[in-house]
């Protein structure tokens, strides 16, 4: 554990200052929140729902969440009142905590749903009922006892085919994943995080947060990702993490150059696919190689690169330290030689237990052997090194055979003038799914899909080209930069009748 005074979380403040959270403060706050959860009827096990801006108080109200045994459950920003029912309503929670400006209507939703009690928390880290609250109680606090297997959060996955789910995720889980990153990735308590993710994922949350903890180092905490603020930055920091679009948009700016980044040790990238341009021009323009890892709503990380070795381009490199993973027949479960295509499964002690409150579903995920069953498409190549394919739900099967779209996507992606192509399935008459392609154009390039068609013709067999090319400014994302091909497909679905 740091020093009591050692700085936890930095967070710069409008008038170009910085509030800083020592560990100190952070144990003290922490154990003034878990009172006032507790006084607010919060009991071991219970869930907090919390949709609240991004702060270090937000993260510190995490943390009183495992002190006081309870099941933290973040919840995205940007959903409505009307997606929030679904989630308020499955999950159950004692306590929902919302920004001021929301409490009204959550507290009603909160009241018709049978939820006991409402808090809110501010974005500027100081307003709010809950913190009032907080500030007469004790900086002392008992912490509850919990065991490995017991529940530590519940994070809800998109739901792009069906509703959402609740991955629960245990302490053990959470704790063999962030020690083992910690000590895979270097990490000592003089290094400082760039940390510009959300916290209501995942990779901000458990991978960004509690590798920082572990170490006891400390971060820098930005609302949100911004250009100019990550480079101001980055001479008082040491490590970087990020989604591929963090990447993509830094490489835009003009003062990207090897001084800026002279004294930064690690750029990590996760949640979506990097392309490997993307890895090459960082590479040339800041002499830093970025590691790529591999990780999932319900089994936290899964795969890195590594810190001394080949980072190499497209992979996300071996399993983790006492990870498994297993490259499969989807069928059968059977395992599949090196070097071919199948269904990525993982067995570990950073993989979940289950779904909240779907049996049926977690049954159906889970092999019986205990692998987990990602619905990621993948391969291992002959150094070890996991290629990541696509999602099952994105395979294209265009007249009777297995058409990967990220193949296709790499050889439109590798043709001047494109930005990026994302190629998915439609329904057609003929072919049963029909491959398209959905490709943006970088600035000032004027792209033609006949040229394009005929440029894949050198290159892919003629099933996997696709049918069509079609042209729009910018590929539908998520908050974490993956790119929504359900919404594609949604989009253009009629495409062929």
């Amino acid at each position: 554990m740091a020093g009591p005074e050692r700085p936890f979380i930095i967070s710069p403040q409008p008038d170009a200052s910085d509030r800083v959270l020592s560990y100190g403060d952070m144990l003290s706050l922490s154990a003034r929140l878990a009172h006032a959860l507790v006084q607010r009827g919060v009991k071991p096990g219970d869930r907090v729902a919390a949709q609240v801006e991004k702060s270090a108080e937000a993260i510190v109200l995490y943390l009183a969440c495992v002190r006081a045994g309870a099941i933290w459950l973040p919840l995205n920003t940007a959903y409505t009142l009307a997606e929030l029912e679904y989630f308020i309503g499955d999950a159950e929670p004692a306590l929902v905590v919302c920004d001021p400006a929301q409490a009204d209507a959550a507290g009603a939703l909160a009241a018709r749903l049978g939820v006991g009690a409402v808090e809110t928390l501010g974005a500027d880290g100081r307003s709010g009922s809950l913190l009032q609250r907080a500030q007469a109680l004790s900086p002392l606090f008992e912490d509850v006892g919990r065991g490995a297997d017991d529940a530590a959060a519940i994070l809800y996955t998109s739901g792009t085919t069906g509703r959402s789910k609740g991955a629960v995720l245990s302490h053990g889980n959470l704790i063999a994943n962030s020690t083992t990153l910690a000590r895979l990735w270097r990490y000592e308590a003089d290094d400082v995080l760039l940390h510009a993710l959300p916290i209501f994922h995942t990779h901000g949350l458990f991978v960004a947060t509690n590798v920082t903890l572990m170490a006891g180092a400390s971060m820098i905490c930005l609302s949100k990702f911004d250009a100019d603020q990550m480079l101001a930055r980055m001479p008082g920091a040491s490590v970087m993490m990020g989604v591929p679009t963090f990447y993509v948009r830094m490489l835009q700016h003009p003062g990207l150059t090897r001084a800026a980044t002279a004294g930064m040790r690690l750029f990590i990238s996760g949640s979506a696919p990097l392309l490997e341009e993307t890895h090459n021009a960082w590479s040339e323009r800041t002499g830093h190689r970025i590691l790529e890892r591999y990780g999932m709503t319900e089994t936290n990380m899964n795969s890195s690169n590594p810190y001394d070795g080949d980072r190499v381009a497209g992979t996300v490199g071996p399993p983790l330290p006492g990870t498994e993973i297993r490259i499969a027949d989807p069928e059968s479960g059977a395992a599949l030689p090196q070097g071919e295509v199948g269904m990525i499964e993982i067995r570990g002690p950073n993989v979940f237990k289950g779904y909240w409150r779907m049996p049926d579903k977690t049954a159906a995920d889970f092999r019986d052997d205990g692998y987990f069953i990602s619905g990621d498409l993948g391969r291992f190549d002959a150094r070890g090194y996991l290629h990541i394919v696509g999602r099952s739900k994105d395979l294209v099967i265009s007249g009777g055979f297995n058409v990967y779209p990220k193949e296709v996507e790499a050889e439109i992606d590798a043709m001047p003038g494109v930005l990026e192509a994302a190629v998915i399935g439609l329904p057609h008459p003929d072919f049963g799914e029909g491959v398209t392609a959905v490709v943006t154009a970088r600035p000032g390039a004027e792209l033609q899909e006949s040229v394009i068609l005929a440029a894949l013709e050198q290159s892919l067999a003629k099933y996997k080209r696709p049918k069509r090319v079609l042209f729009v400014d910018e590929l539908p994302r998520n908050t974490m930069g993956k790119v929504q091909k359900n919404v594609l497909r949604e989009t253009f679905k009629g495409l062929y009748q």
